[in-house]
């Protein structure tokens, strides 16, 4: 074991306050917020189980880690709550000057579409 691993190797929580492992030394039942959702999963309220540190540039870096038993399915959207937000992606799609709608989201800093604003 090198010196870095040593130092962010502390299954124990004695050092951390809780089990703490080096870059890709944490056990099997163990997963970060990315590996859930990969897998159709949500942390579901539990907390932080343990941590992974490793060095990285600017310093020590930390991925925290929640028990895969204890994992809850995603949630999936309601057919209503799709509903809004297509009408509110296209909302951001319709120029507000020439009320067409564009292929791309009309720029904040604009107000509205490019032909308007005279930038195409």
């Amino acid at each position: 074991m090198g010196r870095i691993r040593a130092a962010f190797h502390d299954p124990t929580g004695d050092r951390y306050g809780i089990p703490t492992y080096w870059w890709r030394g944490a056990p099997a039942g163990y997963a970060t917020r990315r590996q859930l959702r990969d897998k159709g999963l949500r942390p579901g309220g539990q907390p932080v189980a343990a941590q992974i540190l490793w060095r990285g540039i600017g310093g020590t870096r930390t991925a925290y880690l929640y028990r895969l038993d204890l994992a809850a399915p995603k949630r999936t959207a309601t057919p209503a709550q799709r509903a809004a937000l297509n009408r509110a992606l296209l909302a951001r799609r319709t120029c507000p000057a020439c009320a067409q709608v564009r292929p791309y989201y009309i720029p904040r800093s604009l107000g509205e579409c490019l032909d308007c604003a005279g930038v195409a």
